[in-house]
């Protein structure tokens, strides 16, 4: 009887684990966002995406084209994600950067596109910051991540120059994220 009890008890919890251990169907990590990894193939996107809409470019001549960005939808038309393949005009090619456009795809600390610059530092390591023309890139290589944050959100100082070095410290906690990028090489 008490044998009895306790393979119960413990068929009971292997259960319970297995459906609170389900994994996030939007989860980002660095080698995986949602139901992409690194090793997925464009040509694989039709059957992963199933229930979505792929909308690939297709405008003008392929030679003239200046990007092959593939762009994801959800059954309700939100924009989910846009890709770019590591290998352009190739569908054999892997996925090289992906960009987040759906708040419900978050990396395991709870970063999103609608998270804010104080999010990112409580969370992450920045391992660097690059100043561009239009904004801030901080790059977060645990997660292979690049987050872009307007040059608006920045003090005036900052706005207008593209020489200077731009530190954490000088970035304001509420700024907003403008790209939410994942690179894979």
């Amino acid at each position: 009887m008490y044998k009895r009890a306790l393979l119960i008890l413990g068929l009971c919890v292997s259960i319970t684990s297995c459906t609170s251990d389900e994994e996030n169907p939007y989860l980002i990590t660095s080698k995986q966002v949602g139901p992409l990894s690194k090793e997925i193939k464009i040509n694989q996107l039709d059957s992963i995406f199933k229930n979505d809409s792929i909308v690939r470019q297709t405008s003008g001549p392929q030679e003239f084209r200046s990007t092959d960005e593939i762009k994801i939808y959800s059954e309700d038309g939100e924009p989910l994600l846009s890709l770019e393949p590591l290998q352009e005009f190739d569908s054999t090619s892997t996925i090289g950067y992906i960009r987040i456009l759906d708040p419900r795809y978050e990396t395991k600390n709870g970063l999103t596109v609608q998270s804010t610059f104080k999010d990112i530092v409580e969370n992450y390591t920045i391992s660097r910051i690059e100043n561009t023309i239009n904004s801030a890139v901080v790059f977060l290589d645990e997660i292979n991540a690049y987050i872009t944050i307007d040059k608006d959100q920045l003090p005036t100082n900052l706005r207008y120059d593209t020489d200077s070095k731009i530190m954490a410290s000088q970035i304001p906690d509420d700024a907003r994220i403008k790209y939410f990028m994942i690179y894979w090489n």
